[in-house]
Parts: C-alpha cells; sequence; structure tokens
C-alpha cells in the first residue's frame, strides 16, 4: 500500500495547535499592552512551545499538509513579529530597528514561500530558519520575564537585561542570515528559472 507523507484534511492536530497559537499570540498582546508582563509571558512561552509540538505532531503521525506549511509558518510570524514590535524600546535590550529586520525579512520569506507553495515545490524551513525563531522567542521571552520581575528571582549574577540583549542582537544576525539563504535558494525562481530549492532554510 502506497503511503504519502502528505494529507489534505485541514482540521489536523497540527493545524489546530496553529489555529490554538494564534488565539494565544492574539491573548499576549492584549496582555503586554495593559502591562500584565507576568501573563504574557507564560503565555508567549507556551505560544513558543506549541510550534515545536505541532512540527513533532506533524511528522511523527504523517500529518504533514500543505495548509499545515503555510499556516503554521504565518502563525509563527504573527506571534514573533507581533511580540517584537510590543517589547520595543529605544534603550531595550530590542531595539525598534531589530524589529523592523524581523518584519522586513519575514515578509520577503513569506512573498517566497507563498511562490513556492504555489508551484508546488516544498520551502520548509531548515537549520538557520529554525535557529532565528528560537533565538527571537528566547529574547522576547527575556524581555517580557525581565519586565515581569522573574529577575528578582534568579542569581544576582544573572543580568538578565544583558542577556536578552545578548540574544536579541545573535537573533537579529541569525534572522539576517537565514533570510539571506532563503534568498539564495530561491534564486531559480527570481530569474524566472526551475532550479532545486530542496534544501531551503
Amino acid at each position: 500500500m502506497h503511503v504519502t507523507g502528505s494529507i489534505d484534511r485541514v482540521w489536523t492536530v497540527p493545524n489546530a495547535l496553529s489555529l490554538v497559537r494564534l488565539v494565544l499570540a492574539i491573548a499576549v498582546f492584549a496582555m503586554i499592552e495593559r502591562q500584565a508582563h507576568l501573563a504574557a509571558f507564560v503565555g508567549f512561552v507556551i505560544a513558543a512551545s506549541t510550534d515545536w509540538i505541532d512540527g513533532w505532531y506533524a511528522r511523527r503521525f504523517a500529518q504533514v499538509s500543505r495548509l499545515g506549511r503555510i499556516f503554521d509558518p504565518l502563525v509563527d510570524k504573527v506571534l514573533v513579529c507581533g511580540a517584537a514590535i510590543l517589547v520595543t524600546a529605544p534603550d531595550g535590550p530590542i531595539r525598534p530597528w531589530m524589529a523592523v529586520v524581523i518584519v522586513v525579512r519575514e515578509l520577503v520569506v513569506t512573498a517566497l514561500r507563498a511562490e513556492m507553495e504555489r508551484s508546488g515545490r516544498d520551502f520548509s524551513a531548515g537549520p538557520a530558519g529554525k535557529l532565528k525563531m528560537v533565538l527571537q522567542c528566547v529574547a522576547i521571552a527575556l524581555v517580557l520575564a525581565d519586565r515581569a520581575g522573574v529577575g528578582a528571582l534568579l542569581p544576582e549574577w544573572f543580568a538578565m537585561t544583558e542577556v536578552a540583549a545578548w540574544t536579541a542582537w545573535a537573533a537579529v544576525v541569525a534572522t539576517a542570515w537565514s533570510g539571506l539563504e532563503y534568498v539564495v535558494a530561491a534564486r531559480a525562481l527570481v530569474r524566472g528559472g526551475a532550479g532545486d530549492t530542496t534544501h531551503a532554510p
């Protein structure tokens, strides 16, 4: 019996988790606006965690779908870009220009991914794309934790603000690098060709 690695059902468990993550993202944004930083921190960590869970579940139980390949990264972008914008501060760990870099990268990659999917090619995230996602989430979580006063519960030597700042810088570098890799991988599409895009980040 022939078994494919992709399915066409819409409401799979991974897609349902992505929908839950989208709802959580909206709730996190509202919490940040209301300066409920502890609740926002907890909500953000839970939302970010579901990204790993739905990806693992989709691969483990062969529930990878075309909708999932589009919906999952879209929700990730909503969560990260929205949170990054809301926690920026001119003198904070995440500066406004850093959020601009993140948003621009995601817009470019989203456009390329949409065209790849339209042409029937798999443009799933690779190591560089996954690394930037981890660093972005860690930086945002650290900023929210710092604002929530979690640092007071940690050893004095752990300078949470500084760690968040260094993580934010690492996230920006990884974001720019992975975006460049995406563009290079999609060069055939940009040039109107049909080259190899099987290793896109």
